[in-house]
């Protein structure tokens, strides 16, 4: 079995949310969840504001980050292993890579939108 550590941003309500649901959807518990602003310095495995800036998971000992990290997360979801399967292939990775930079661009103004809706 894949051992895969996901480290996301538990300040972030646009994360919160989506592991928030990433938890539900895992339910073979295969994955290690880590809030990556809480946990200790040691757990992070490449600086802190790094870590922060983009998405990571850890899959079998390899780091990844972005589009790869959400691929392997979704491997490792029954519902959505279709999906990080078809991840695999590097014209589907390069696509999802640029829709998650595209995001990381809107990110900041999603976050104030959604912290004026639902206070942390």
């Amino acid at each position: 079995m894949t051992e895969l550590t996901v480290w996301h941003d538990g300040a972030c309500p646009l994360c919160r949310a989506e592991i928030s649901l990433m938890r539900r959807l895992d339910t073979r518990r295969a994955i290690r969840f880590v809030d990556a602003t809480t946990s200790a310095e040691e757990t992070c495995p490449i600086d802190r504001r790094v870590l922060l800036a983009r998405f990571h998971a850890s899959e079998d000992g390899r780091l990844l980050s972005g589009a790869a990290a959400f691929a392997a997360m979704w491997r490792a979801i029954p519902v959505l292993r279709p999906l990080g399967l078809l991840a695999r292939s590097p014209t589907a990775l390069r696509l999802l890579e640029t829709a998650y930079l595209g995001f990381l661009r809107v990110r900041p103004s999603l976050q104030r939108a959604v912290r004026r809706v639902v206070p942390t």
